[in-house]
């Protein structure tokens, strides 16, 4: 193990585009080692060589599927083997379509609950003892987790049911983990946004123009004052509305 209790680390999932990026590129810059992962191998090197300019002292890039259990075991492990003690995690890697109730299709239905849920829940039991370490080198600060969710995960919408149902029971996911490992000195919030203007969202720019949707930067600056945070404060769900709208729909 490379990592030492004075070196500020944090993984990063879905970190090649969009959100992701930008979170992993800020915390390269404020100095954090990171482990970086997404499933496009080439554009994952180009992003790693991106984030060591960028100011990270170490950038272990491991692509893989976060559908496939051995991919997310293999990920934590990569860390703690690189980098040791966690300072932060970051959930961001998500799939999304749109859909019915009526006519969703159950092979989709399986891989968004794969990589929306069961990936991000694996990964924090496989980092767990990370980010207590992490937070028992710091104890003012703590570790953190932030999750990124949906503002259709607080308000169903027509067509994203699945979808949002997902990012809900990540919702609840993050809140139970605060009441378990909070008095750890690890705490977790989860960011549901409303449409952000990514790659994800481009499907929808015939009706919600890119110009009307959240900016990438907007959730990073959510992102690093959650973790300027001590670890006394908690703050379980952030949600991140459009203007102009009634806050009630992506």
């Amino acid at each position: 193990m490379t990592g030492t209790s004075e070196t500020r680390t944090a993984l990063v999932t879905g970190a090649s585009r969009g959100i992701g990026l930008g979170i992993a590129t800020r915390l390269a810059g404020l100095g954090y080692s990171l482990t970086v992962t997404a499933r496009d191998a080439d554009r994952l090197d180009a992003v790693a060589v991106e984030l060591r300019a960028a100011g990270a002292p170490q950038v272990i890039a491991t692509a893989g599927d976060m559908a496939d259990e051995d991919t997310v075991r293999r990920i934590a492990e990569i860390h703690s083997d690189r980098l040791g003690p966690m300072k932060a995690l970051i959930l961001n890697a998500g799939v999304g379509s749109a859909g019915t109730v009526a006519d969703y299709p159950m092979r989709r239905f399986d891989k968004t609950l794969e990589v929306n849920l069961r990936a991000p829940f694996l990964l924090l039991q496989r980092c767990l003892p990370l980010l207590r370490a992490g937070a028992a080198a710091d104890p003012g600060r703590g570790a953190k987790v932030i999750a990124l969710a949906s503002v259709t995960g607080v308000h169903a919408e027509h067509g994203l049911a699945v979808y949002g149902a997902t990012k809900a029971a990540l919702i609840s996911l993050v809140q139970a983990l605060n009441a378990e490992e909070s008095g750890n000195g690890v705490s977790a919030t989860t960011i549901a946004p409303a449409y952000v203007d990514t790659d994800m969202s481009a499907w929808i720019h015939d009706r919600i123009p890119a110009e009307q949707m959240l900016e990438v930067n907007d959730v990073v600056e959510v992102a690093e004052g959650l973790l300027r945070l001590s670890s006394r404060a908690v703050v379980p769900n952030i949600v991140m509305t459009r203007a102009g709208t009634d806050g009630l729909r992506a």
